[in-house]
């Protein structure tokens, strides 16, 4: 059997990162042949990966669709890749960062003609918002915060300010992210200029601070939903004063299984299918922040791990696009 050529990015080991040739078999009968147009950097969890910071007893869901080797190193890893199909279609999948590849066709979710290849790279963070947003359940005219300005949290309270009556703020400690908040058309507060007695607070900063903060905004009875990823790292929770007085509920939101409101009627596929029809808006164009070349990527992805400099979603280009 013939052997098609490819380029992929690998972890070599913790903290170094490496272009290798790979080849790939001919297509199956159900298989398509995909050539990358663009990826993107999930930031928060690749740098974790390519730290060598997963811990032992989550390598199993920290897996990756088409993950290939095993953590920490030497691992293929990433899964926000658009691309074009040899017939010119053009194609979303949880892929990693690779310049041609082949997937059963099954795993293929046709991206939108009104979204570009690089707003389409934020689909699979887009597919975790929803998870959040569906684990959340704001109500309408409910007051709602996401603290932590990251792709994700920037994300999620977008969706979050589509609920009719909704007052949402996103509460960062870089005030540059009162720019992007201002994109998106949510308020913006400093930590300690936030306004509390909320309804909602979803935590997306993965720092301890962030978590304390999200407590102390919520009000009586209210609920604080952590979508934030830790890796290997212990974190401590103030479970006193406002925690128990005010009758919280601490919820996690992980976006590896559909949220149990959607369960039973959703599909992982039907959630990625509407993360890129929401991304027909251009105001997510405001959450990409950074653009390199896929040849770049191993010093790319050393730069973003060790100092993110306030990036958001950074965008992987391939000498292939259109």
């Amino acid at each position: 059997m013939s052997k098609t050529p490819a380029r992929a990015f690998w972890v070599a080991r913790p903290g170094e990162g490496e272009i290798r040739s790979e080849t790939m078999p001919d297509p199956g009968p159900n298989d398509t042949l995909v050539t990358a147009a663009a990826s993107g950097i999930s930031r928060g969890t690749e740098s974790l990966v390519f730290r060598g910071a997963v811990p032992d007893d989550q390598v199993d869901i920290m897996r990756c669709p088409f993950q290939a080797g095993d953590f920490p190193a030497p691992v293929k890893y990433g899964y926000a890749m658009a691309g074009r199909t040899d017939a010119g279609d053009r194609v979303f999948c949880l892929h990693p960062h690779q310049d041609r590849f082949c997937v059963p066709a099954e795993a293929l979710v046709p991206v939108p003609d009104d979204v570009p290849d690089r707003r389409a790279v934020l689909a699979a963070n887009m597919e975790t918002a929803v998870n959040a947003l569906w684990d959340a359940g704001p109500r309408l005219g409910d007051r709602v915060a996401v603290v932590g300005g990251g792709t994700v949290g920037c994300l999620a309270a977008a969706l979050a300010a589509r609920h009719p009556a909704t007052a949402v703020q996103l509460v960062d400690i870089d005030p540059a992210r009162a720019e992007t908040a201002k994109a998106l058309g949510v308020d913006f507060a400093l930590p300690d200029n936030a306004r509390g007695d909320l309804d909602l607070v979803i935590h997306a900063s993965g720092s301890a601070a962030g978590l304390a903060t999200s407590i102390g905004l919520a009000g009586f009875e209210a609920t604080v939903l952590e979508i934030s990823w830790y890796g290997a790292g212990t974190v401590p929770v103030p479970l006193g004063g406002n925690f128990h007085s005010g009758r919280l509920t601490l919820k996690s939101s992980q976006v590896g299984a559909v949220a149990t409101a959607r369960r039973s009627r959703r599909t992982h596929r039907d959630r990625l299918v509407l993360a890129l029809e929401l991304l027909r808006d251009p105001v997510f164009d405001a959450l990409l922040t950074g653009e390199s070349r896929f040849e770049d990527l191993p010093a790319t992805m050393a730069r973003l791990a060790a100092d993110p400099g306030g990036a958001l979603c950074h965008v992987v280009t391939y000498d292939t696009e259109g």
